[in-house]
């Protein structure tokens, strides 16, 4: 067998000004080379590519730039939901359940401690063994990659992708719950003994009183993690919040809900007249008033949101309003501490005064007083009921 070399590319690694998060098709890919006795090179820039056989590009984000003159090269194979969002390609089967080379980032990761990057900022690429044990979800979501499946299918055992000297498991599940095989699946990550996370969030509409004794129970790594994208769901989520209430006391790791805002479903209806209709100015209104009603049911039950802004939020008059909100809610210790209002304020003395922040606040509460007065001012330790 002759060995060839092989280029890989993380272009999220190359484009974006922070890389925290190990790009697992890349390693599955350089897993199988190497153990088909490949020479892996894992490359920084996109010069001489013409020296491997095969080069291999692979991102997870749409707005990552990759020069779209390497994307023609002959050697060139590209993928993942950055090129092709919901209809990305699947890697080959023998590389999809490959064990993955959990080496590849290594040089890299030596270049960052040298640079002062702290060595928790670079855990995913020293502590974790990555995966999914299953893939997909049923919820068809307008704004999502998983958008075109209507289930959840069970995918890989952990053996394929553990390393047991690595301390901790990274899930990458899109909705672990909706698996009829969840139960065992929970069971068997227990028995490693290792701390786990589900790095996705979980769906904690699917909750039962069983589902919550058992993954409360486990050895959870970091904040219990769920999503509340849509206003619609607010009195499920929170009579499923109740019931983590009676049968979960806070041990200390806090429950965190991604919330999404700026999205408009009708920006993905296949009727143009439909489509002409999103993102009107009501629709932005309604939408920040939304955002904050949300947060406020999270405050009511000592939860914390972190805001997920849909693209189109910076074509938004109140952009900044967005940008505000993402930035209060998304410190927890200054979000526990202080109103919207306050920490507006307080971040406007920071900055010297006249702000952006202090312009954005003033700005959505001149146009939309009432909504401005209902929530500007509410504060988590005044609402939170504590679990």
């Amino acid at each position: 067998m002759i060995n060839i070399h092989i280029g890989i590319i993380d272009a999220d690694l190359i484009g974006r000004p922070k890389h925290r998060f190990p790009n697992l098709a890349s390693m599955k890919i350089s897993g199988y080379h190497k153990s088909n006795g490949d020479n892996v090179v894992l490359k920084q820039d996109y010069s001489n590519l013409h020296n491997y056989d095969i080069v291999y590009i692979s991102k997870v984000f749409t707005d990552t730039p990759v020069p779209k003159d390497i994307l023609q090269l002959k050697n060139v194979k590209y993928g993942g939901t950055g090129f092709f969002y919901d209809k990305a390609p699947f890697l080959p089967d023998e590389i999809e359940h490959h064990m993955p080379d959990y080496n590849l980032y290594d040089e890299w990761v030596k270049q960052q401690l040298n640079n002062g990057v702290k060595q928790k900022d670079l855990k995913y690429y020293t502590d974790y063994s990555i995966g999914y044990t299953t893939r997909f979800c049923f919820r068809g979501c307008k704004f999502c990659v998983n958008q075109n499946y209507k289930k959840v299918e069970k995918w890989s055992p952990l053996s394929e992708f553990v390393d047991y000297n690595k301390p901790k498991i990274c899930l990458l599940d899109d909705n672990m719950f909706g698996c009829k095989d969840w139960k065992q699946i929970l069971l068997e990550l227990q028995e490693t003994n290792k701390p786990f996370q589900y790095k996705q969030g979980l769906d904690e509409r699917l909750l039962t009183e069983e589902k919550i004794k058992l993954l409360f129970s486990s050895k959870y790594d970091g904040d219990f993690i769920f999503a509340f994208d849509n206003i619609n769901d607010a009195e499920l989520i929170e009579n499923k919040l109740k019931l983590i209430r009676q049968n979960y006391r806070n041990k200390g790791q806090n429950i965190k809900f991604y919330v999404l805002c700026a999205f408009d479903e009708r920006e993905k209806n296949e009727d143009e007249e439909i489509k002409k209709q999103a993102y009107t100015e009501n629709f932005w209104a309604e939408d920040i008033k939304n955002t904050f009603e949300r947060i406020k049911l999270l405050m009511k039950y000592n939860c914390l949101p972190y805001i997920m802004r849909y693209e189109q939020y910076n074509n938004s008059p109140y952009y900044g309003t967005y940008v505000n909100l993402a930035s209060w809610c998304n410190q927890p210790n200054m979000f526990k501490k202080k109103s919207y209002r306050q920490w507006c304020i307080d971040d406007n003395k920071r900055k010297g005064g006249n702000s952006a922040t202090i312009r954005y606040l003033k700005q959505f509460e001149n146009d939309y007083p009432n909504i401005a007065k209902q929530y500007y001012d509410m504060k988590f330790e005044e609402l939170n009921q504590s679990i």
